[in-house]
């Protein structure tokens, strides 16, 4: 479906002259072409100042919205594409491309209303019925879903993902027949796809027919030799036929193509577990526990492996685990009960196994509800392979997983304070948009060239920190330090970690010049770093490296919070003192997120925001915080439009939780 969104920009606009007449036609090409050569970003901030000239221009919101789909900015490309049906609510291919997004999000009803809109508009293009035929499959509505096949069939004979799909929709249905008859036409339509064969094989297999399945993915990984799902499914057949090595082999390949694949992992562990190679298949499980921690199956195979090895505390645990998961695993407990048991906890054990007789009375008699016979049945067996399209987090469990709070994606983008780099124009997209005479004096007044109001690291070597700081400290005794002086000397300070030097320079600049609100900003961020430092040391949950970011501590293993009132005084005051200084109330923004004051620090990024309608890293972290207060769909439009104004990090946030829609 994306091939199909970047395919449209070579017809839309072709007739743009490549000689820009006029500056919208120059801003159309250059944004096209940024596109084509797969460059969305940059493409979106030509589109950006494109759109800030001219706002009705119907055709940037659109192009503006493909490069957020393809940046899997879902919602941030469907209310782009809203806005160029508002300005051409005739624009066919733009309810199209905003049904395919809303299909993407699960919004399908919506999505249909699209579709529907878009083929009344042309009832004689081809591809919204194909796309609402995907969209119908993925709604489970699959006789419907056939009929816009067949409809673009009629236009389209030589699509080989047609019969594909339509043969889906037959598989679905149990017409084998018709589903087997569409794979042959999907085979002969393009002899050179893997997905073909791929379909094929896997209806082959599911009849048990293994020569000619294991003959289908041959094909498969002739034809692409990447493609991870054919050595998946050829290990699959392999592991059916008893020959592991074989299957071992072919995983081996599917984790050099996707080394975080968890149900490659998962297989691998079984396989190897089933030939007795215990510790390899422990280290497999490992990594499927680190990618997908809330998986019950995981800690419940990891325990037997554990079991089998002769640690019998890690295997309890591993149980346990299983059991937090899922409390009605009646397996889980006659496993621990049994551990229990020889470790001489016989309380423990008679315990548990209590339950587990209990969870199992209570299944016998449930016995038509299939979901619960999965957590009480102690005669299955989860050693089975899973299959390529299984959804790993909650595997045959059906479980809703909960978002993890502890991935790195998710740390708030720093502090904005004065610091030395190399170059004193800040890179950032911010600076560039938003302008505080105040402190552009301010800085002038300190006449250093190194001296820049920043969000980032200091570029600065480690070396040269220190030579600044000893340089700005070579002054005699009996003479005073200016103001300006005691600034920049606590700075430096506190890039080479000194922070009680730090905050105590800071202290006398403040006793100098009491009334200026940059040194409350700077004394504020010292203190919060020197926190972030402390914790470092005194926890054992805290990264071993010191990050002079203590944002990042907002989805840390642990839950402590830690004590940033006096941080947040300075930086009260210096609100007080400068009312209209945006990065003051970012800072505190920040400061009550790590407080666990999420409604709070809501506030104080919105009033950043209202003074600097383009402050990109408060977008970006409102945006987090929304996410971690449940309210994911704002979250993830702040962060779209963090990303809109050049937040790099926006888009690997938003491609964990629009895959988790």
């Amino acid at each position: 479906m994306r091939k199909a969104v970047i395919a449209i920009l070579f017809v839309l606009f072709a007739t743009t002259s490549v000689v820009a007449q006029y500056n919208r036609d120059y801003f159309f090409y250059i944004g096209r072409r940024q596109m084509v050569e797969n460059d969305f970003k940059e493409a979106i901030r030509t589109l950006n100042v494109l759109l800030r000239f001219d706002d009705k221009a119907y055709e940037g919101y659109f192009l503006r919205g493909i490069a957020k789909y393809n940046l899997d900015d879902l919602l941030g490309a469907e209310m782009d594409f809203t806005e160029a049906i508002e300005r051409n609510p005739v624009f066919t291919t733009a309810f199209t491309y905003r049904a395919i997004t809303r299909s993407r999000l699960g919004n399908y009803d919506d999505a249909l209303a699209d579709f529907r809109e878009a083929i009344e508009l042309r009832p004689d293009l081809p591809n919204p019925y194909y796309s609402r035929g995907v969209t119908r499959l993925l709604n489970q509505q699959f006789k419907e879903a056939i009929e816009d096949f067949d409809n673009f069939i009629r236009y389209e004979k030589k699509v080989a993902d047609a019969y594909l799909n339509r043969g889906v929709c037959y598989l679905h249905l149990r017409d084998t027949v018709k589903a087997y008859a569409d794979f042959e036409l999907g085979i002969r339509t393009n002899r050179e796809s893997p997905m073909g064969y791929n379909r094929r094989g896997v209806l082959y297999m599911k009849q048990q027919r293994y020569g000619e399945a294991e003959q289908d993915f041959d094909m498969a990984v002739k034809c692409d030799s990447t493609l991870a799902m054919s050595y998946f499914n050829r290990a699959l057949i392999y592991s059916e036929t008893k020959r592991p090595m074989q299957s071992l082999n072919d995983l081996d390949r599917v984790l050099q193509l996707d080394s975080t694949s968890s149900i490659a992992y998962f297989n691998r562990a079984i396989i190897r577990s089933q030939i007795g190679d215990y510790n390899r298949a422990l280290d497999d499980y490992n990594k499927v526990a680190t990618y997908s921690p809330d998986n019950v199956l995981v800690y419940y195979n990891r325990a037997l492996i554990h079991q089998e090895l002769g640690d019998i505390e890690s295997a309890k645990a591993d149980f346990t685990r299983a059991i937090q998961l899922y409390p009605d695993f009646a397996n889980a407990y006659f496993g621990r009960s049994y551990l229990r048991y020889v470790s001489g906890d016989y309380k423990g054990a008679r315990s548990d196994k209590q339950i587990a007789e209990r969870k199992i009375a209570e299944y016998r008699a449930r016995l038509n509800d299939t979901t619960y016979s999965i957590y009480a049945d102690t005669t299955r067996r989860f050693d089975k392979l899973l299959s390529f399209d299984t959804k790993f987090a909650g595997s045959s469990f059906e479980r809703i997983t909960s978002r993890r709070t502890n991935n790195e994606k998710m740390a708030l983008l720093p502090f904005f304070k004065f610091t030395f780099t190399q170059d004193s124009v800040e890179h950032t997209a911010t600076t560039r948009k938003y302008y505080s005479q105040r402190a552009e004096d301010f800085i002038k007044r300190l006449d250093n060239s190194l001296l820049s109001l920043s969000c980032r690291e200091s570029n600065i070597a480690a070396d040269s920190l220190v030579a600044i700081n000893r340089r700005l400290k070579d002054k005699p005794h009996s003479v005073a330090y200016s103001f300006e002086e005691l600034f920049l000397l606590a700075i430096s300070e506190s890039l080479v970690k000194q922070y009680t030097n730090a905050v105590n320079t800071y202290t006398a600049a403040i006793q100098a010049s009491p009334t200026n609100p940059f040194v409350y900003l700077n004394r504020a961020t010292t203190q919060a770093e020197m926190i972030d430092f402390i914790s470092s040391i005194e926890s054992a949950y805290q990264r071993i490296s010191i990050e002079s970011d203590p944002a990042s501590q907002l989805h840390n293993h642990t839950t402590r919070t830690y004590n940033y009132d006096e941080a947040i005084a300075d930086l009260t005051k210096a609100i007080k003192l400068y009312s209209g200084f945006a990065y003051a109330y970012y800072n505190r923004a920040n400061l009550l997120a790590l407080s666990g004051k999420l409604p709070e620090a809501f506030e104080d990024y919105s009033k950043a925001i209202e003074l600097n309608p383009h402050f990109a890293e408060a977008y970006y972290n409102r945006g987090l915080i929304q996410i971690y207060m449940k309210d994911t769909r704002k979250g993830c439009l702040d962060i779209s439009k963090a990303g809109e104004l050049g937040i790099e990090e926006a888009y690997e946030v938003l491609k964990v939780y629009m895959n988790e829609q």
